[in-house]
């Protein structure tokens, strides 16, 4: 059976351009970015052709900033996607490469992300399993000093993000990626756990906040009914553009309510 052509919309560069402008994407801001590029519909050019449109819409002066998060880099023992035998989990944490921010590919937040963080000139922070890359000239603000024992906290490129006045886009992405929601996380009572990865003199365990996304689709929908959140449509994707200070506002209120979390260490260190 021949496969059947695409229903569209096509998506070019300059589409893209336009219609992030139309939403209200502004020349000269710093944007943080979460994306689904199949979402969009049939973009000609691909993830090249969505990184290009962005830069468009931001202009020069703009800066974009997307996660490239290595979760990959974690211990053995916690993977169920797929999980690996017990047996092998000692010879992982030997031999598993330390994180290199030149080289090491994001993983699990999709195909733009990864083009942009191999961008001519873009930098990347430095954070083993949490990092940020940006392209523009606010980049090296952004996301120098983020520090090894703080995936999305205070030492982290969200609270630049966050006084730097920066904004959120969802293009295609729902909140459950909203990287912006787990700052607040930081700054409530929250757990902490034993976090293992490979590091440049082996394996490594350092004391963490636990991060969690559950219930961040609730949490969304309750921000997107309180609070002004711009939304519409680029290409096929639903679209929604606010800036990080409110979501982190918003999530610290909400989470206290809806998602407390009991101090405490889960498991021993690893």
């Amino acid at each position: 059976m021949p496969t059947p052509p695409p229903t569209g919309p096509l998506v070019t560069r300059e589409t893209l351009r336009t219609q992030l402008a139309e939403l209200g994407v502004r020349p000269g801001e710093t944007l943080l970015v979460h994306s689904s590029l199949s979402s969009l519909g049939w973009v000609n050019g691909g993830a090249v052709a969505v990184v290009r449109g962005l830069l468009d819409a931001l202009g020069q002066m703009g800066t974009l900033v997307v996660p490239t998060q290595t979760g990959d880099l974690s211990d053995p023992a916690l993977w169920s996607k797929p999980p690996v035998p017990p047996q092998w989990w000692a010879a992982i944490r030997a031999t598993m490469p330390a994180y290199d921010p030149r080289i090491t590919p994001a993983r699990g937040v999709g195909v733009v992300p990864e083009t942009v963080r191999t961008w001519p000139g873009a930098l990347r922070s430095a954070h083993p399993q949490t990092s940020f890359a940006a392209l523009g000239p606010q980049a090296a603000e952004v996301l120098d000093g983020h520090a090894p024992d703080c995936r999305l906290g205070e030492r982290s490129p969200l609270a630049k993000l966050e006084a730097m006045g920066a904004r959120v886009l969802l293009l295609g992405a729902g909140y459950a990626s909203c990287t912006s929601f787990h700052l607040a996380e930081y700054r409530i009572p929250s757990p902490r756990v034993a976090v293992g990865r490979p590091g440049p003199e082996g394996w490594e365990t350092v004391t963490e906040v636990s991060i969690s996304s559950d219930r961040f689709d609730e949490l969304g929908y309750d921000f997107e009914r309180d609070r002004p959140v711009v939304r519409g449509k680029v290409g096929a994707a639903e679209a929604r553009l606010f800036p990080v200070a409110d979501a982190v506002a918003y999530a610290e209120r909400w989470l206290a309510v809806h998602r407390p979390r009991e101090e405490e260490f889960p498991h021993p260190p690893l």
